[in-house]
């Protein structure tokens, strides 16, 4: 499946700006013939926006997830964005799955919010495994931080997933985890990891870019710069399965050895 990485920052502070974006990057990606276009963390609104991340807030299947339908049927892909989720008085850092159908398949709470920013403005989700079935391929979704945390990375692998989505807000200077960590997570927990990033200065965060998708064998298929940029790959099921094959590790492990870790 060609998966197409939206690095950009959009509008923040315009959910219709953001809109825009979105729906010009998905008529570029289907014409590249991607099945799949993923935007980063928060892409919806913003991340920087402060106490505008509470009032831009909308429920999993509100107005703006009918328009992303709408967006992803009349372009014929699949759309994952990041976006602030309202359910009831509580606010989540959240990402979607919406299908080329519209359907929304997914829907994944950040668990391990990271710094000050993210805990004064957010309450952690509590499911660590969400998956959906895309084309023949088991997808699930984590968030930015979420992924630097091998124990998430390791329980999506136990659940079978094939390629896994990160919008992220990765800021300087932790670059390190595109560069690095990102290729070693796909290959020890043999997957397609799709890490896909914020660009630019955004109130006192500087988003770093290199947005990447990882194969199981810790190659980088396709990798951004530091600014704006529509980037594509393959995510091969084929290759997968053999990688699988020929990779030891999740068949090599001794849970009974591992208790001490939790």
């Amino acid at each position: 499946m060609r998966t197409a990485l939206l690095q950009s920052s959009g509008r923040p502070g315009s959910t219709v700006e953001n809109l825009k974006v979105l729906d010009e990057a998905a008529g570029r990606a289907a014409a590249a013939g991607a099945g799949l276009l993923v935007a980063p963390e928060m892409f919806l609104t913003g991340y920087a926006i402060g106490d505008d991340i509470a009032r831009l807030a909308e429920p999993a299947d509100g107005d703006c997830a009918d328009a992303i339908a709408e967006t992803a049927t009349r372009h014929g892909l699949a759309i994952a964005y990041g976006y602030p989720e309202r359910a009831g008085d509580t606010v989540l850092n959240s990402a979607q799955l919406i299908s080329a159908e519209g359907t929304r398949l997914a829907n994944y709470r950040k668990t391990h919010l990271f710094g000050c920013f993210e805990r004064d403005h957010f309450t952690p989700g509590d499911r660590q495994v969400v998956q959906a079935e895309l084309d023949g391929l088991r997808v699930g979704i984590l968030i930015c931080y979420d992924v630097e945390f091998p124990e998430n990375v390791r329980a999506h692998a136990l659940a079978g997933t094939d390629l896994l989505l990160v919008p992220t807000a990765q800021m300087h200077p932790f670059q390190f985890v595109a560069e690095s960590m990102i290729p070693v997570r796909a290959f020890e927990n043999q997957m397609y990891v799709a890490y896909v990033n914020r660009v630019g200065q955004e109130g006192e965060f500087e988003f770093v870019g290199l947005s990447t998708l990882a194969g199981p064998d810790g190659v980088a298929r396709t990798r951004a710069g530091r600014g704006e940029e529509l980037v594509f790959a393959d995510v091969d099921p084929a290759f997968l399965a053999a990688s699988r094959e020929a990779n030891p590790y999740l068949k090599d492990r001794r849970p009974g050895l591992y208790g001490s870790l939790v």
